[in-house]
């Protein structure tokens, strides 16, 4: 017979159903595993610390960065055409603004248009030809493009080529520009980080000047197409205009008494009527060139820079960034590293044979990996 058991954990615990006594294996386990961080606390302390401390000597060698940063505005302007959005199409467009997506304009007037041609090849190309003033010799005050302000080499074994230079300067300094676009409010944020104050300042300026001149000569050409396409319109239909009154004055000189037939009278009626449609042509084509006119001079959006680059002052947070990167990874890997080894050893108590089977597999690994890059072993001589 069962001698009942007086130990009150189990007293309290006998009667209680599964689900309940389910919960005291996960304490268990969370147990095991503070007991595994608490046993190697040095472990798990020091790996962060001395990740940070060797982030932080990796950073301190390496060259200051300084970031520079242009914040702007395209000016949004609706389609001159299609008499705009009313009722529940004014509230999509509203909606469509709130969510970046320019619905009811032109695309190419939308900030996500703007963030990506100041970050497009041809507009890199041209800010690496131009000349800055050289940061690493301020006192000559020479002139340089910023290609070699960068240091960048083309070629093989250093052997300069234009082509491939220009080349490696674009993928390099599209690592060092950012843009990105606000969509609640249209802001774009144009950052240049370089190491050098000035020259950031100096970069993120000439990209905004040459974004605006790009926008410039864009609008402009398509404003001076439509103007000429109008143009040409109103040359033709001022000839269809001519021909059709010429038509009419006509049948007025074959026929003095039309009235008098109805056959000539419907004739005169299809005459006018011609005349009165290419009439209207012809004033809407009027009006259409005066506005064509207009908008080639007045037809480019204006980019209005809410703060201008300035010299920083600062440098970068990428350093403390690396650093607390690096303190995060070592604390994990110290975690990790403490759990593993408690779990090795509660399999070195408990499962013997798994555990030498699992060493043994390590050592086998051990020597795969090694036997490509060492001699192989030397065979003991035979007795």
């Amino acid at each position: 017979m069962a001698q009942p058991t007086t130990d009150p954990i189990a007293v309290e615990f006998a009667g209680l159903p599964d689900e309940t006594r389910a919960p005291a294996g996960e304490r268990g386990g969370s147990l095991e595993f503070v007991n595994a961080l608490l046993k190697r606390w040095r472990f798990v302390v020091g790996l962060p610390v001395l990740a940070a401390i060797l982030a932080a000597v990796v950073v301190l060698l390496l060259p200051p960065r300084y970031t520079a940063t242009v914040t702007f505005v395209p000016e949004q302007r609706a389609p001159s055409r299609g008499g705009g959005a009313a009722g529940g199409g004014a509230g999509l467009v509203g909606l469509a603004g709130q969510l970046g997506i320019p619905l009811g304009m032109d695309p190419t007037q939308s900030p996500r248009f703007y963030a990506e041609v100041l970050t497009s090849r041809e507009l890199l190309s041209r800010v690496l030809l131009t000349k800055f003033a050289d940061p690493r010799h301020p006192a000559a005050g020479d002139s340089v493009p910023l290609l070699a302000i960068l240091r960048v080499w083309g070629g093989i074994w250093g052997a300069k080529s234009a082509a491939d230079s220009l080349d490696r300067g674009v993928r390099k300094l599209a690592r060092r520009v950012s843009a990105r676009v606000d969509i609640q409010t249209y802001l774009v944020y144009l950052s240049v980080t370089t190491r050098y104050p000035d020259l950031s300042a100096a970069v993120a300026t000439r990209f905004i000047e040459y974004l605006n001149e790009f926008n410039a000569t864009k609008r402009e050409s398509q404003a001076r197409a439509r103007r000429q396409f109008v143009e040409q319109r109103i040359l033709d239909g001022e000839r269809e205009l001519h021909a059709a009154e010429d038509d009419l004055r006509r049948f007025h000189e074959r026929n003095r008494a039309w009235q008098e037939s109805p056959e000539l009278s419907a004739e005169e009626g299809r005459l006018h009527m011609q005349v009165n449609i290419l009439q209207e042509v012809y004033l809407t084509l009027r009006r259409d060139y005066e506005q064509a006119r207009i908008e080639e001079v007045n037809d480019t959006p204006v980019i209005t820079v809410v703060d201008p680059a300035v010299s920083p002052v600062r440098q970068s947070r990428w350093r403390e960034v690396l650093i607390l990167l690096a303190f995060v990874l070592g604390g994990v890997i110290g975690v990790v590293g403490a759990w593993t080894g408690g779990r090795l050893d509660r399999l070195r108590r408990e499962e013997q044979d798994g555990y030498r089977e699992f060493t043994g597999l390590l050592q086998r690994l051990r020597r795969e990996i090694a036997r490509p890059f060492g001699r192989s072993p030397r065979r003991a001589p035979r007795p």
